[in-house]
């Protein structure tokens, strides 16, 4: 029989959605897990997936229209199926379908009548979060086992490849089973939960639904034992927590209006952090004690290991999937892109007093690193192949410049991005880079704002580090290592004076970056860092 698709819920408050694109046509054979289509949301462009096989009989919203949560998508089905029922049939018949098709795995000739899914119940698997997600970790869990669920509600935090997420459900009822315990990793689609009326008996649902994970998922004897561990390890959710629980929506709003959200109080669940509580915010009436519990909260450390004199010590770290990424993607890139590196040494004189100016301004704050950040995209303006990515058969050449800002965190390093970094004033960048480096460190960045650089900067002057060479970041084709300022002799006029320097050093990709084309554009950058009147021009 024909499986109806409708327009999906991709966020928490998307009302309605857009088809960037189709990538399957009608009378394509489809097959569980391929991309149908991109939707753009209220938040972003992402890929839906088929949980159907079968052929694709019916498109319902062409290319570049919209149409509300659970209009008609698609519909797949047997090749030469009729379908004017469906098309012509009850809505509301049809929304049913949709989410029954959702919940219910694949039938094959050897599925036993035992094995089905029992009315209401729905399996949730590990949502593919990121277009490079192939896993995900359980950071916690909001739910325990025999807990109310709503839709909307968020299940629990999964951490990507990229950053942690909430991850809300798309049906109510009561989280019956839990498959994947905190800080366990399994693979995109594994069984993740199942939530279903209270009281169901889902015996051999999770082994019959599970699609892959590092370990069998537990059996139905033991859901009793899962709910008891669940409910002794899950740990309290509140505003005093440290992890600030926010929509995402709301996240994107008060970093637009320059709210910090550990000032907002939320009136979500579990004090979640909505729209309307960013909207009617009011910084008077703002509570202080906030920051105290976040001072006190940091400033007890992990308890260390006692290790006695003399003996013999060893800890081993789990990786987490950011951990594992950072060093494909490296791994990638130092083996695949042929590096050099080109060292220049920059005047930093005139920048301390053009810094030292601008910073005399009231409620402004300038860094080196934003001025390094300004100069380096007026260079990439004026030296577009240095913004550019390899590709097979060609080189493809960005005339937008979007930089990336290499920030360190606790689990490893991520790249959030200026877009139109050349378009930023010394201050927008300023601002803009605090934000993003802020929300890093507490892992409130959406995956959407660490995609779609064209070029790169790592800053480890703050550490003492005078010079060093980064790995490129890929598929950009040049990262800039930035250096502290050193006071030291230098030579003006013939006469040895106290000046302070700066190194920089720039890794090029030698497919598409020419060693006389990579000092050409350090060139640039010296002048605009050494003469900062120069960026006005």
């Amino acid at each position: 029989m024909a499986t109806v698709i409708t327009m999906p819920r991709l966020s928490d408050t998307m009302t309605e959605g857009t088809v960037a694109t189709w990538l399957k046509k009608v009378g394509d054979k489809i097959s569980e897990g391929d991309i149908l289509a991109e939707i753009e949301t209220d938040k972003a462009t992402m890929e839906f997936e088929s949980f159907n096989s079968g052929t694709l009989l019916y498109i319902g919203i062409p290319e570049g229209e919209s149409a509300p949560v659970d209009s008609l998508l698609a519909i797949i089905g047997k090749e030469g199926e009729d379908i004017s029922a469906l098309l012509n049939g009850n809505p509301v018949a049809t929304k049913e379908e949709a989410k029954a098709e959702i919940s219910e795995a694949p039938k094959t000739q050897d599925s036993k009548p035992e094995t089905t899914l029992p009315k209401g119940t729905v399996v949730v698997t590990m949502p593919r979060l990121s277009d490079t997600m192939t896993d995900g970790t359980v950071a916690t869990w909001l739910k325990k086992v025999g807990d109310k669920v709503a839709e909307g509600d968020i299940l629990a935090e999964i951490e990507t490849d990229k950053a942690t997420m909430e991850f809300e459900s798309f049906n109510a009822g009561t989280l019956l089973f839990i498959g994947i315990q905190e800080g366990e990793s399994a693979p995109v689609d594994s069984v993740l939960a199942i939530i279903g009326p209270d009281g169901t008996d889902i015996t051999g649902i999770a082994e019959n639904y599970k699609k892959g994970g590092n370990s069998p998922a537990p059996v139905a004897e033991k859901v009793v034992e899962v709910a008891t561990q669940t409910s002794n390890t899950q740990l309290p959710v509140s505003n005093s927590n440290e992890r600030i629980f926010a929509s995402p929506l709301a996240k994107k709003i008060a970093s637009d209006k320059g709210i910090s959200l550990s000032q907002v109080k939320g009136s979500g669940e579990n004090g979640r952090i909505t729209k309307s509580d960013i909207e009617n915010f009011n910084p008077s009436t703002a509570s202080a004690p906030v920051q105290v519990v976040a001072e006190t909260t940091n400033a007890v450390a992990a308890v260390k290991p006692f290790v006695p004199a003399g003996e013999k010590f060893t800890e081993e770290i789990k990786n987490s999937q950011m951990r594992k990424i950072i060093a494909k993607r490296l791994a990638e890139s130092l083996f695949t892109a042929p590096h050099y590196n080109l060292v220049i040494e920059v005047t930093m004189d005139e920048a301390m007093k053009s810094r030292a100016i601008i910073n005399s301004v009231p409620d402004t704050k300038v860094s080196f690193n934003d001025m390094v950040i300004k100069a380096s995209a007026m260079a990439l303006k004026k030296h577009p192949k240095i913004n550019s990515q390899w590709r097979e058969d060609s080189i493809l050449i960005n005339h937008h410049v979007n930089i990336g800002v290499a920030v360190a965190v606790e689990d490893g390093l991520v790249v959030p991005v200026l877009n139109f970094t050349d378009q930023m004033s010394l201050s927008q960048i300023g601002t803009g880079v605090r934000d993003l480096a802020g929300r890093a460190k507490s892992k409130k960045l959406l995956p959407t704002e660490m995609e779609g650089s064209t070029f790169t900067i790592s800053n480890l002057g703050m550490f003492g580090i005078t010079e060093f060479n980064s790995i490129i970041n890929q598929p950009n084709s040049a990262i800039l290592s930035v250096g502290a300022i050193v006071e030291k002799p230098v030579v003006k006029n013939g006469q040895i004076v106290v000046g302070n320097t700066m190194m920089l050093s720039l890794a090029c990709d030698h497919r598409t970056i020419d060693g006389a084309t990579g000092a050409q554009f350090l060139q640039t950058l010296k002048q605009f860092i050494e003469n900062p009147v120069t960026m006005l021009a």
